[in-house]
């Protein structure tokens, strides 16, 4: 169940979206996420009077974090998908180049992410390099995944992994133990790919982001911290399909 709520801050009104979530939630959480919109989880019988009490307390937190991420985002100009455009991938850019050819095929040559295409087009050369980033998406997670999940002594197996688009999240995790990851995280560098992996795991042991998930975050990630700030930070233009 969701509801929407705002609060004043100055002479500005900031709408967010309150979550109310299972009894396994022991605690209430605050998420700007990489669209600038603020959301709230909550358990399932929190008081909404505590919700609002929660946002004044976090109000100068958020809003920073909210009109920073406004900020970035109004810097970012849309894709032509045309050649000299950069894109990331695991971390560092690529420049495009658009190469018209008898075949339709990405492949990465020389510092470039070439796009090989045999009728140049913005939407199919788009639609080539989802598909890649998809298929390197699923090679880069499930190698992470594994190697993260072997030094987890309490992780007795892999769970499944789904490899999808997101248009909020990075990554989570179902009750039922299925991670999901948001394939254009392959966009950024390898230790965020690690901290988003781990973090959902954790979540397979504590479903929730009260204090015992935190430190167990920081048991199996201890420089969990920076990393999530640098992957915030680098989200606008990560998600700049």
């Amino acid at each position: 169940m969701t509801a929407m709520l705002s609060f004043v801050y100055g002479d500005k009104a900031y709408e967010y979206s309150v979550q109310r979530m299972s009894n396994r939630k022991k605690s209430i959480s605050i998420q700007v996420l990489p669209d600038a919109a603020v959301e709230v989880k909550a358990p399932l019988h929190t008081d909404t009077q505590i919700i609002i009490e929660t946002m004044q307390k976090r109000a100068r937190w958020v809003v920073h974090h909210v009109e920073q991420i406004k900020y970035q985002n109004a810097q970012v100009l849309p894709r032509e998908y045309v050649s000299g455009e950069t894109y990331f991938y695991l971390g560092k850019r690529y420049q495009l180049k658009v190469v018209h050819s008898d075949r339709n095929q990405v492949k990465l040559s020389r510092g470039m992410l070439i796009v090989e295409i045999t009728h140049i087009s913005p939407e199919k050369i788009k639609c080539l390099l989802e598909n890649w980033y998809k298929e390197r998406a699923q090679i880069v997670f499930k190698k992470h995944l594994k190697v993260i999940a072997s030094n987890i002594d309490w992780l007795n197996e892999l769970p499944p992994l789904t490899i999808r688009q997101m248009k909020k999240q990075w990554g989570s995790c179902s009750p039922k133990g299925r991670i999901s990851l948001n394939w254009n995280l392959v966009k950024a560098p390898t230790d965020c790919i690690a901290y988003v992996i781990t973090h959902e795991l954790c979540h397979l042991k504590e479903h929730n982001h009260s204090k015992k998930f935190y430190a167990l975050q920081a048991l199996h990630h201890p420089n969990w911290k920076p990393i999530k700030t640098k992957l915030d930070h680098m989200a606008n233009q990560i998600l700049n399909n």
